[in-house]
């Protein structure tokens, strides 16, 4: 694993700034959505064990973050070698103990960690309220409710968040990706 100094060279170096944003906010929607559909699916269901909701709803969280980890890793390695060959072919040069050398090494780690947080921070974050009911905390909703408009407001802080980034209406932004979910929800309630 890099240290925090080698993190911050390659990240100067690639630019991953956007990368690492797209990962974020593609992963933690994936996460989202995962869950919104998950919660959803069990309030449609009828009574369940809020202990098997919140058990179902850890082990994909887990199984996102686990991927999300991997996967980027594994296709950020790959992108960031081939780089650095292309750029060593070009420059007849072994680049391997330069600082784009040592970026191309610790990018992939960088990608892979906030690809892989960031479903667990979204599912964390939507399953919240189910663990409040069962410590006894009254909420204003049933739990799977409360969990439910808590996906909503992930998702629409995504939106938020796209908006921002991309200089546009942070409003209307937020509002299309609420859109998603709620076409998400409609899709799960007519099946």
């Amino acid at each position: 694993m890099p240290d925090l100094g080698d993190l911050h060279l390659a990240h100067h170096l690639s630019r991953s700034r956007a990368i690492v944003r797209r990962y974020f906010v593609v992963n933690g929607f994936d996460g989202a959505l995962t869950m919104l559909g998950l919660v959803t699916g069990f309030y449609l269901g009828g009574d369940v064990a809020l202990e098997v909701v919140i058990a179902a709803c850890v082990g994909a969280a887990v199984a996102l973050g686990i991927s999300g980890l991997t996967s980027a890793y594994l296709s950020e390695s790959a992108e960031r070698q081939r780089a650095l060959a292309e750029l060593e072919a070009a420059m007849v040069s072994d680049l391997s103990d330069t600082a784009q050398g040592s970026a191309a090494r610790v990018l992939p780690w960088l990608v892979a960690l906030v690809n892989g947080a960031a479903p667990v921070v979204m599912s964390l974050l939507i399953i919240t309220p189910l663990w409040l009911a069962r410590a006894g905390v009254p909420l204003p909703l049933e739990p799977l409710l409360s969990a439910i408009a808590t996906a909503f407001i992930c998702i629409f802080g995504l939106g938020v968040f796209l908006g921002r980034v991309g200089g546009t209406s942070w409003l209307w932004s937020g509002i299309k990706t609420l859109a998603i979910a709620l076409v998400t929800v409609l899709i799960i309630i007519l099946l």
